[in-house]
């Protein structure tokens, strides 16, 4: 039940004034699920793109030249990855920018159709390891929209205490996404020729993200210029907006983008992605190779462990997203809620400390793969359920006109974090290549403890809700 509206003399910010487009009647309606379901499927078509190399890895490219393939070694491709996530690391620290000056509808739609051509032209390079690095860095341009306007929407269409659950569901098109792609890539390179297939997997994944751009014109906008919406609804996703009166414009606005580096409440958000993004980034490009070297998987193979682990993620990323929002309905405060969430996730990780123990074939012989992968869902589910939260830690903090800054930004610390374990990743698997058992140890150990660290560092640097008033 929501509380009464304060007083306008009651020294509490008041709620913005209704918006001057017309609105709907004044049934409550649930338009906004409509907004969030849209954001799920952007992610969903930015996810499966992505992974598209990752099933190419043993296909073609790290395949020797004379079996057909380009002849690149593990360390080779943990370069694309890296350059990849690089570039998608720095330029969201821009883009977010963009996107708060420009606004969602135009910036993620942008965003879509730069990743999509460039996927598509990810076909056409040939066999050296450079040009696929040029394509692939100009790709994550387009990607790294995805995310700060997604975030943004969310601070738009959703009162706060809904927003970890929104940013779950649309956040599950990750999931989504590597699950889709689990299967239609697979099916993609045994409907064509070895030559062929590698190509068409990358037109056909690339130019399927132009059917959401349709439904994105038709069904989207701000909700202050929305048709489809209802005051009741307008009214509910300011309910608990203590900055609305200063985000009235809430999807664009002007403000000091370096002051932004200023506050402890960004630097907590920023080191908390620096060390838990790489680990999703590490389940997403390295769970193909893990599965082929620890229990010599085929491709074919690989398509039921993937829906596992992602379709867990899923219901991970989900269900966490809703634990603050039933934290608050029992009376605990927004931060102190989405902390004491975050704690309890960042416990779960640590049965990827099990993976090796339980993938130990001698041991546990034909349940080893099954017990391996059953730890490696749990990791990943967690993680999913710590960025629904991780997010929305900056509409909590920061105003509105700045949420896709400071989501960019954060972005770029993640992406830094990423580009370290992928380096990581592909060294200890050269390096331990007669034992690559060893080489996931020390990985899935990394895994394990990121979160809690994260957590510790986050939780030091804001120990009490300290939202920001003066951007």
């Amino acid at each position: 039940m929501s509380s009464p509206a304060p007083s306008a003399d009651s020294g509490v910010p008041q709620p913005p004034a209704a918006p001057p487009a017309p609105l709907g009647n004044t049934a409550f309606h649930n338009y906004r699920w409509v907004i969030c379901g849209l954001l799920f499927f952007s992610t969903t078509f930015n996810y499966m793109d992505r992974q598209v190399i990752s099933y190419l890895k043993d296909y073609i490219f790290c395949v020797p030249m004379a079996q057909g393939g380009f002849g690149w070694s593990n360390g080779q491709f943990s370069d694309l990855t890296s350059f990849f996530t690089a570039f998608y690391a720095g330029m969201t620290l821009g883009v977010g920018w963009v996107i708060d000056r420009i606004g969602t509808k135009i910036g993620l739609a942008l965003s879509l159709i730069a990743w999509s051509i460039c996927g598509i032209v990810n076909a056409f390079v040939g066999k050296l390891l450079a040009s696929h690095i040029i394509i692939r860095s100009a790709f994550a341009v387009g990607e790294a929209g995805n995310f700060p306007a997604s975030i943004k929407t969310v601070a738009e269409w959703f009162p706060k205490r809904e927003r970890a659950l929104a940013t779950g569901i649309f956040n599950a098109g990750s999931n989504g996404g590597a699950m889709v792609a689990a299967v239609v890539v697979p099916l993609i390179l045994v409907s064509f020729s070895h030559s062929l297939g590698w190509k068409m997997a990358f037109i056909l994944t690339g130019a399927s993200g132009f059917l959401w751009l349709i439904f994105w014109f038709w069904l989207y906008d701000p909700p202050r210029q929305q048709r489809r919406l209802s005051k009741a609804e307008y009214d509910y996703i300011h309910i608990d907006d203590d900055a609305a009166a200063r985000d009235a414009n809430g999807d664009k606005g002007k403000f000091a983008w370096w002051r932004l580096f200023g506050y402890r409440q960004g630097w907590a958000f920023f080191f908390g992605k620096f060390m838990t993004d790489g680990i999703w980034w590490f389940y997403l490009f390295w769970l193909p190779d893990y599965l082929t070297k620890q229990f010599h998987m085929k491709t074919a193979e690989l398509i039921l462990p993937t829906f596992i682990v992602y379709g867990i993620s899923i219901v991970g990323s989900i269900y966490g997203g809703s634990i603050p929002l039933t934290l608050i309905k029992k009376g605990m405060a927004v931060y102190n809620a989405r902390m004491l969430a975050m704690f309890l996730i960042a416990l779960a990780p640590l049965a990827v400390l099990l993976t090796q123990y339980f993938g130990d074939v001698s041991r546990f012989g034909g349940a080893a793969a099954a017990l391996a992968i059953a730890m490696i869902s749990i990791g990943a589910a967690a993680h999913q359920a710590w960025s629904a939260n991780l997010f929305t830690t900056v509409s909590d903090m920061f105003p509105k006109k700045t949420v896709a800054s400071v989501t960019g930004i954060g972005t770029t610390a993640g992406g830094i974090g990423g580009v370290i374990v992928q380096k990581l990743a592909g060294h200890l698997t050269d390096a331990f290549k007669a034992s690559p058992q060893t080489a996931y140890l020390i990985m899935f150990v990394v895994c394990a403890l990121s979160y809690l660290v994260a957590w510790m560092v986050m939780k030091l640097l804001v120990p009490r809700h300290q939202p920001i008033t003066d951007l």
